[in-house]
């Protein structure tokens, strides 16, 4: 909705009818997810080469059933994990430019996805986004995330962004530390 100059009845309409779609969905009992199931699944074998990866459905960045989420479409190509994004109006820093904050969620999630291959259980430590140049919206973007070394609990994970047409826009490096047990 971000996209388009609607007349402000119009978008008080829709809050008032968003609030009392709201108050029915709330009057549902809480949903519960169990942290056990979902850790348990997520360090399955990892899907073959050209497989779609998931992790935590809700997911800001990923999740397939977050309605404010970027919606990354990420798969195994080897050793590398591999998104897919077009990101919308809505993640607009500047005009037709994507925030930066966005970036470096991206940047993040897909390199967490590299933990899904190696199989282990691990947390952000440091992330750092050199931007190289200006991330257009409304364009398809690709991600790649892989290990570049390990050193006992410390992962140290690379990453890229780049245009549809091979444009770098990103960069990233992050040290994860994989959780013990």
């Amino acid at each position: 909705m971000v996209a388009f100059d609607a007349d402000e009845e119009l978008l008080e309409r829709i809050a008032r009818q968003a609030d009392a779609t709201s108050e029915l969905v709330e009057a549902s009992p809480r949903r519960h997810r169990d942290v056990s199931v979902l850790k348990k699944e997520l360090w399955l074998d990892p899907p073959d080469d050209g497989q779609p990866m998931r992790h935590f459905e809700e997911c800001v960045v990923s999740g397939r059933i977050n309605p404010m989420g970027i919606m990354m479409r990420v798969h195994r190509d080897g050793g590398v994990a591999v998104g897919r994004i077009n990101l919308g109006a809505a993640f607009e820093g500047a005009p037709e430019r994507a925030h930066g904050g966005i970036i470096a969620a991206i940047l993040d999630d897909i390199m967490g996805y590299v933990l899904l291959l190696e199989r282990t259980a691990a947390f952000t430590g440091t992330l750092t986004v050199r931007y190289a140049a200006a991330t257009p919206v409304q364009t398809e973007l690709e991600a790649r995330a892989w290990l570049d070394r390990r050193d006992g609990r410390k992962l140290h994970l690379l990453s890229r962004l780049e245009s549809g047409d091979g444009q770098l826009l990103a960069e990233g490096t992050g040290l994860f530390i994989a959780t013990a047990g």
